[in-house]
């Protein structure tokens, strides 16, 4: 990863400076950030990567397995806990 941030501008105008080559803009990130549920208690790349694969509730999230959550890219381990203690407070769990 380059370490030198370059300035950069998303297509609704906001500067904003990356070193990386992602291209989310953490301005426009952060406005997307829900204000409660699930999904507002875990870092915008996991989010993210449950959003692209159509999770959006924790019924949804409680038909995959672990394995399967961990194959999204931009999902890893150190977001399972929260997962899955989001998951036991409806009594729900992924699947086996």
């Amino acid at each position: 990863m380059n370490s030198n941030k370059e300035m950069r501008r998303c297509d609704k105008g906001h500067k904003y400076y990356k070193s990386s080559d992602c291209p989310t803009c953490p301005i426009c990130e952060k406005a997307r950030k829900p204000g409660s549920g699930f999904l507002s208690s875990i870092p915008a790349p996991a989010r993210r990567a449950l959003e692209n694969n159509g999770i959006t509730s924790l019924e949804i999230l409680s038909t995959y397995s672990e394995k399967d959550v961990l194959k999204f890219h931009g999902l890893g381990p150190a977001s399972l806990p929260r997962l899955k203690s989001a998951l036991k407070e409806e009594g729900l769990s992924f699947k086996n």
